[in-house]
């Protein structure tokens, strides 16, 4: 158990759809690494979840960091190489992941380079910009996030590199010039360090990890109708408890 988030299994209390003109807001915490395929899975599957619980659901969504390989250096490391150190995978059980994966990402529509990833980059710009994104407007921060994810894991570009960060940036229609401030001064690093502590200290140790009102948690990449339940049942005893 995380210390300080209990598990999503809180019962149904309450039908939302018996009442058709209440909204209830939920604040969702999506701690994630761009280099994360999973992480990708699981924010187009909750993005389902989300559009099928419009007019019940009211979702306020934070991007929060969590760095997988925060020593990556900056010639990055070959992926089935990194793989294969830190997990002790072999190639066979790569390519049956990246099926899966692939097939997963389909089904939520969220397309997959075929030939993968190629090298794993250090994602801490990456990060650095999603920080700053948050406070660029309604939807500035997902966009930016898809973006990114469709920049590395679906045309394995290099992550790190800043002409790519900006792409990323031009193609969420954000100001690619502040942007680039950013990178230069090396903004936002403070508030990335002491988010991530935040989180580890908490007790998260893989991604994605995906915070409900800062206290039931629902963990990796889940099906759309997983993530549809749970924003339902936690939904309904949100409504409940404003009730009492």
């Amino acid at each position: 158990m995380l210390r300080g988030y209990g598990v999503c299994n809180v019962p149904i209390v309450r039908d939302l759809g018996q009442d058709a003109d209440m909204s209830i807001s939920l604040k969702i915490d999506f701690v994630s690494d761009v280099a994360c395929p999973w992480c990708a899975v699981g924010l187009y599957s909750l993005l389902q979840a989300l559009d099928r619980l419009q007019g019940e659901v009211n979702a306020e969504l934070h991007f929060q960091p969590f760095e997988l390989n925060p020593d990556m250096g900056p010639e990055g490391q070959d992926l089935s190489e990194h793989l294969t150190q830190k997990y002790g995978s072999t190639a066979a059980d790569q390519a049956r992941i990246r099926q899966t994966i692939t097939a997963r990402g389909q089904e939520v529509g969220f397309a997959f380079n075929p030939d993968g990833r190629g090298r794993v980059w250090n994602t801490f710009d990456a990060h650095r910009l999603l920080a700053w994104a948050e406070g660029q407007g309604e939807g500035a921060q997902l966009r930016l996030k898809q973006a990114l994810l469709a920049a590395y894991h679906g045309r394995a570009a290099h992550i790190a590199d800043k002409a790519v960060l900006l792409g990323a940036v031009r193609e969420a229609g954000l100001n690619e010039v502040a942007a680039k401030e950013v990178l230069d001064m090396d903004a936002y690093a403070d508030k990335v360090h002491a988010v991530e502590r935040m989180y580890q200290q908490a007790g998260v140790r893989s991604v994605p990890a995906i915070i409900i009102n800062d206290k039931h948690l629902i963990s990796g990449g889940q099906p759309s109708a997983v993530f549809e339940q749970a924003l339902r049942q936690i939904a309904a005893q949100a409504a409940w408890e404003a009730d009492e």
